[in-house]
């Protein structure tokens, strides 16, 4: 089955468990002792570029907005939007460009808080081919790793090697997941190079099974590698749900704001100290050094830069097969809205 045949089937499946799974809209948000009960898919929880996601939870910021959320993890972007438009769940932390992409297949898509003006993903060669890999110039004949194909990975991928001046053809993208799966790949000759985030930078580079190609973790590393800012982790929602409970929306909205202030104004340890302990991986001084090389990515507003939404959809209108012919078509102010980050009062602390 070619992708675009893949699509879509996936498109058709969609727009069929929308009729018939009512019961699973995300439009009616469930109601438990008097509070709003959310569930938020998060492209992997213990990833440090969705950090925001479980710590806000662990702060109880959800609580004091009076709020119920269950957050679930799922490694790839793009099985979260679907859940998502399937009404499996509210809510989705992920890549800012999935409300483009989908936007390019007919569905609305909203991001209402932006966490991130950065990527905050690092493009990693396995210490065998470092020699030989020293640019995306040399992505020719390779295996490249990506989260899934479709992924936002999978975007900046096609984006790095087409600014090298190659095309699809000329590499392999390879489905190889995150955390463990990847490291397993890179380790054992299934990649050659590919694209992940902290902690998997810091357990790969600081064991010397890699070294860091591209770094997407900070502004001018970002601006370097995709010639602008490129907005990604962001909370989007379905359109429908974002028009039928802004209440809800701005509980959300509130909570995950004063978590991007609170982390302003605390240390990459604090920071680790609050989150789950298995996410340290048995490493703690390592899980604090990935925050710490992560942690400039987020923006402490949840705001928009508009500059960075026009950098990926020229991106993704340059790369990506669905939104290349509908790019002009692509309506940008759809996408996201800041209107709930600009309402979000709350004190720093």
């Amino acid at each position: 089955m070619t992708y675009r045949k893949h699509i879509a089937v996936v498109l058709l499946a969609v727009s069929a468990l929308l009729l018939v799974t009512g019961c699973r809209d995300s439009r009616r948000i469930p109601m438990a002792n008097g509070r709003p009960q959310v569930t938020i898919m998060v492209g992997g929880l213990e990833k440090v570029i969705y950090l925001p996601a479980m710590l806000t939870q662990r702060l109880g910021f959800f609580e004091d907005s009076d709020i119920d959320v269950t957050l679930l993890g799922e490694q790839s972007g793009a099985t979260a939007e679907t859940a998502l438009l399937t009404g499996d769940v509210q809510a989705v932390v992920g890549f800012y460009d999935h409300t483009i992409d989908l936007q390019a297949k007919d569905q609305c898509l909203k991001t209402v808080v932006q966490l991130a003006d950065v990527p905050g993903e690092v493009e990693l060669v396995s210490k065998a081919d470092a020699a030989s890999i020293t640019s995306p110039r040399d992505f020719r004949g390779r295996n490249l790793g990506v989260t899934s194909l479709g992924s936002s990975t999978d975007f900046l991928t096609q984006a790095l090697a087409g600014q090298a001046g190659l095309k699809t053809s000329d590499y392999t993208r390879v489905k190889v997941g995150a955390g463990q799966t990847f490291i397993a790949g890179m380790n054992h000759d299934g990649i050659d190079a590919g694209m992940t985030t902290d902690p998997t930078v810091a357990k790969m580079v600081g064991s010397g099974d890699a070294k860091v190609l591209v770094d997407m973790r900070n502004e001018q590393g970002t601006r370097d590698a995709l010639g602008g800012l490129y907005p990604a982790a962001s909370l989007y929602m379905r359109c429908d749900t974002v028009a039928s409970h802004p209440g809800i929306v701005q509980k959300l909205a509130n909570s995950f704001v004063r978590t991007l202030q609170w982390m302003k104004s605390h240390t990459p340890e604090e920071i680790a100290a609050r989150m789950p302990a298995q996410y340290a991986g048995g490493d703690p001084k390592l899980y604090v050094k990935s925050i710490r090389d992560s942690v400039g990515m987020f923006n402490g507003d949840g705001l928009m830069k508009r500059e960075g939404a026009e950098n990926v959809l020229r991106i993704l209108g340059a790369y990506s097969r669905n939104v290349q012919p509908v790019r002009d078509r692509i309506d940008l102010n759809a996408t996201y809205t800041d209107e709930f980050a600009q309402r979000a009062q709350v004190p720093r602390q």
